[in-house]
């Protein structure tokens, strides 16, 4: 098994991979299109050309990036291929200078042996407006948003800045162009 960047021929193997998930409510269900358009996120643990986990880090703003559609072949679960594949991520998210990761997760126990701690959703507001609409379980979300800081002088900063920093933590907004 080799983690490498996605490829556009591993497009079918990934859209098994989530869509799986998605079939068990456990993701949301993605396209042929969607990947296409975001295949650069994406890096893979694939065997030859089967893939038999993918994960991807999409980018909100210069600061942070989300870790996301992290998916492992059913049969290989427990076989460290999660982890790995977070750990890659947040290499990648260290090489671009990232401040922190996020993610939304039904497992915040994988993401809590990784160094990610639970923060409440409200903290992450780009997250919740540009996906998270499209979600039918969006009234009534029940994924759990984790948070790691790369930076810990960036998270003090965000801590300090807060009065409430025991109860939420406050991430900055981009707010572009």
């Amino acid at each position: 098994m080799t983690l490498r960047k996605a490829r556009m021929s591993d497009i079918p193997g990934i859209l098994r991979l989530i869509n799986g998930y998605a079939a068990k409510g456990l993701m949301l269900p993605r396209n042929g299109f969607e990947l296409a358009e975001n295949i650069r996120d994406f890096t893979v643990a694939a065997a030859g050309e089967d893939v038999h986990g993918c994960a991807a880090l999409h980018f909100y703003g210069p600061t942070m990036a989300e870790v996301r559609s992290l998916a492992v072949n059913e049969t290989l679960k427990g076989a460290g291929i999660g982890r790995l594949l977070v750990e890659a991520l947040d290499a990648e998210a260290r090489s671009f200078d990232l401040d922190l990761l996020f993610a939304f997760t039904y497992v915040p126990e994988f993401f809590t042996r990784l160094g990610y701690r639970q923060v409440d959703r409200g903290a992450l507001p780009l997250k919740a407006w540009k996906d998270c609409l499209r979600c039918p379980k969006f009234q009534a979300c029940d994924e759990i948003a984790v948070l790691k800081w790369l930076k810990p002088e960036a998270g003090l900063a965000a801590r300090a800045a807060d009065a409430d920093a025991d109860e939420l933590i406050r991430i900055p907004v981009f707010r572009g162009n």
